[in-house]
């Protein structure tokens, strides 16, 4: 089912997301079992996940202006046409919130573990 989602929203947009997620992830995991210069990883962790909401972002924004070229160039189409190009420009930047989240997620975990 996510592999489903990620190639329908463009292995473009969507596998770069995907690798930054599980980056995230290991550097929050890493910082959580290292516990020494958070600061650091507090920094990349940020960066990484802003990154990546943009990159969605950035994703349904070129998603979006292919799908209009494609209703101007045929005319007039179906909403059942419609709503499939709409869910699929929504992929990335759903993906890319979720990333962002995690990514908020750890920052909050490491911020509490560097305050003891």
């Amino acid at each position: 089912m996510i592999l489903d989602r990620i190639n329908e929203g463009g292995p473009f947009f969507m596998v770069p997301i995907v690798f930054l997620l599980i980056v995230v992830l290991l550097l929050t995991i890493f910082g959580i079992i290292k516990k020494d210069n958070n600061k650091k990883m507090i920094s990349l962790i940020s960066s990484l996940s802003l990154f990546v909401l943009v990159w969605g972002f950035l994703g349904q924004a070129i998603g979006l202006i292919g799908a209009f070229d494609a209703i101007q160039s045929l005319g007039s189409i179906s909403t059942e046409m419609l709503a499939g190009g709409l869910k699929i420009t929504f992929l990335p930047v759903v993906f890319g919130m979720f990333t962002f989240l995690i990514g908020r997620v750890g920052i909050i975990i490491l911020t509490l573990l560097d305050k003891k």
